[in-house]
């Protein structure tokens, strides 16, 4: 008999975290059979003997452990068990090799590049003459360096440490795991200041098959990013108002930038909650002046160190090479470009889709800033008579800067399923709705092979059709009540 006292875990639960498990268990097995080993043949999986066997594998892997995520998305029977379940999961991906991409071998030769003296801006790692091209998607041999410096330095720290290749992966899969483990740490604050369950946060954010395939597994620097993120979050939280704090916070979000430069759509709304008192655009101002010196040094002081300067901000070009109906303006210009074809015209409308939807995007996350900053200006009138709702302010940023990141993944040109990271830790934090985003998440785990074979590619003319067709069914849905809701500020209502 159990302890008295003692909660007793459903069996329901026990039951998932081992279906999980033995998901995760699948998925490393099917990186070893025909995954993006060092030595292995590009795309692989669909031209050996073994390659029915790593796709069933891997599918059934991803299903496993996707499901029994899914089936405890509104809660788990604690933090703690969250926790360890999350951990338990991420065991089997810490020993598989990479998974779901090959980027971490573009990783190793930016940084082995920037050891030897060259500009990772200036060149591809092919010309750079990186001894470990071959591991490297073809695609990418031949463009500079989207990332920024930060996370150059830590690539050229761990070819430093690594050695050859298989020790450089290993120090960036551990990097990757600091990031992740920071985002662990940091969940619970964000969390308890917004007003949501922590376990279910916890859950959300951390056993999600994208955190562990493609964070753990996968060693992308998106993990160092949104630790980073947020960790100058939780300061800004913690320390409203406060000068020196908030430059402390603003340096963490400046080093975030610096590693991938998505995290900079973050910052208005972390403006907002630095705010102390009433909202006024003078105590914006003022509070977020010092997050903004704290950005400024970081961001700067690690250009000037690295050596680099803002080169990183012309390699950022070249990210979108890449034509995947998975990004929603690209499929618009493609399925624009069919139609175009079958009257004889070129295939021209792909770019400046993109360009109208990055416009957009300028748009859309101004008008996000401005509801937040709406919904909590109204909280000055109310803030004597109702005290609770002071707990509404931080969840109102954290909630707008997750929509920013949502409103960035979805307009952005290309989507690669670990992108659905960025929004999914913050969202999980301060969203009280979780199926519209879990869900995506959910589906996003099956798109890629564990060799990094994009399985949209064998969709291609379907996919962008579907694809457009959803956005025009979400534009046709979604703005009438957009419009609708002005009145009320949502989403960022305060009840």
């Amino acid at each position: 008999m159990p302890p008295r006292g003692a909660v007793r875990t459903p069996v329901r639960a026990v039951a998932l975290r081992y279906v999980g498990f033995v998901g995760a268990v699948l998925l490393a097995v099917a990186g070893y059979v025909g995954g993006a080993l060092p030595g292995a043949t590009l795309e692989r999986v669909w031209h050996a003997a073994d390659g029915p066997l790593t796709v069933l594998l891997w599918l059934v892997g991803t299903g496993l452990l996707t499901g029994a995520w899914w089936a405890l998305r509104h809660g788990t029977p604690s933090t703690g068990w969250a926790y360890r379940t999350a951990g338990l999961w991420s065991m089997p991906m810490l020993v598989a090799p990479p998974l779901g991409s090959r980027d971490v071998y573009s990783y190793a030769c930016q940084g082995w590049a920037y050891g030897q003296g060259v500009d990772p801006y200036a060149v591809g790692v092919a010309v750079a003459g990186c001894p470990w091209v071959d591991a490297v998607a073809p695609i990418w041999r031949d463009t500079p360096a989207p990332y920024g410096p930060g996370f150059l330095l830590l690539a050229a720290l761990a070819v430093a440490f690594g050695g050859e290749l298989v020790g450089v992966v290993v120090v960036l899969r551990l990097i990757a795991v600091a990031g992740v483990l920071l985002v662990a740490v940091c969940l619970p604050g964000l969390a308890q200041a917004a007003g949501v369950p922590i376990r279910r946060a916890v859950w959300l954010a951390l056993a999600c098959p994208l955190v562990g395939v493609h964070l753990v597994a996968g060693a992308h620097n998106d993990a160092v990013m949104l630790g980073l993120l947020l960790l100058g979050l939780l300061v800004v939280v913690r320390f409203p108002g406060r000068p020196w704090p908030l430059v402390v916070a603003g340096a963490l979000l400046g080093l975030a930038v610096g590693v991938k430069a998505t995290a900079v759509v973050v910052l208005p709304f972390a403006a907002l909650a630095a705010v102390l008192g009433r909202f006024t655009m003078r105590s914006v101002l003022r509070d977020g002046g010092w997050l903004a010196v704290g950005t400024l040094l970081a961001l700067g002081g690690v250009s000037v160190f690295s050596g680099l300067g803002l080169g990183w901000v012309g390699g950022l070009r070249r990210s979108g090479d890449l034509e995947q109906w998975t990004s929603p303006p690209t499929a618009v210009g493609m399925v624009l470009d069919y139609v175009g074809e079958l009257f004889g015209g070129r295939p021209v409308a792909v770019p400046v889709v993109r360009t109208l939807a990055l416009a957009l995007l300028v748009v859309v996350l101004a008008v996000l800033w401005w509801r937040a900053w709406s919904a909590l200006r109204a909280l000055n009138d109310v803030r004597r008579r109702v005290v609770r709702l002071e707990a509404a302010r931080p969840r109102v940023a954290l909630l707008g800067a997750g929509l920013a990141l949502v409103a960035t993944v979805v307009l952005a040109p290309v989507f690669h399923p670990w992108y659905a990271t960025w929004p999914l830790v913050l969202l999980a934090a301060a969203a009280t709705r979780t199926t519209w985003f879990v869900l995506p998440c959910a589906a996003a785990a099956f798109l890629t092979m564990p060799d990094g074979t994009n399985l949209a590619r064998l969709v291609k003319a379907p996919g962008a059709l579907v694809m457009t067709g959803l956005v025009v069914a979400a534009a046709g849905w979604g703005v009438p009540r957009l419009w609708r809701s002005r009145a009320s500020r949502a989403p960022f209502s305060s009840r």
